[in-house]
């Protein structure tokens, strides 16, 4: 059995609800990733992506350098703990049809994020095809 902190990536980047769309594209961009987790007083509390950034903001012709990440976020926000086992994650991921999750330790605190190319890198043959069968069905 494999758990999620052993593959997921530690530390994730990520940014207050009053950080401005522009500053939250810009890490994203220089990091070379899609999502951002929203964290208030040491809590997860929502998730930017830039699919979001592109239909919440770009399309409706908001001012990205006034306009805040807590305002466009999303607040519903699916995670895993860092002692799941992948398998489990794996099937998550797929029924839910998302390509990543963050991972929450026992104290509730964001310690990393785990994707399904993390999954398909690291683990099992059979966790990667649920997780990516599930997003291509």
């Amino acid at each position: 059995m494999t758990l999620v902190k052993e593959i997921m990536t530690p530390n994730p980047d990520w940014v207050a609800p009053t950080t401005p769309v522009t500053e939250a594209a810009k890490i994203m961009n220089d990091r070379d990733i899609g999502v951002l987790p929203i964290g208030k007083d040491d809590k997860l509390v929502g998730m930017i992506t830039d699919r979001d950034i592109v239909t919440r903001c770009v399309a409706h012709g908001l001012d990205l350098a006034d306009t805040q990440v807590g305002s466009v976020m999303s607040e519903k926000v699916l995670y895993c703990r860092d002692t799941d086992d992948i398998d489990f994650v794996a099937l998550n991921l797929g029924e839910q049809r998302v390509h990543r999750l963050p991972v929450i330790d026992e104290d509730k605190r964001l310690v990393g994020m785990i994707t399904t190319g993390d999954i398909a890198a690291h683990g099992s043959a059979s966790s990667a095809g649920l997780a990516l069968n599930g997003i291509a069905g």
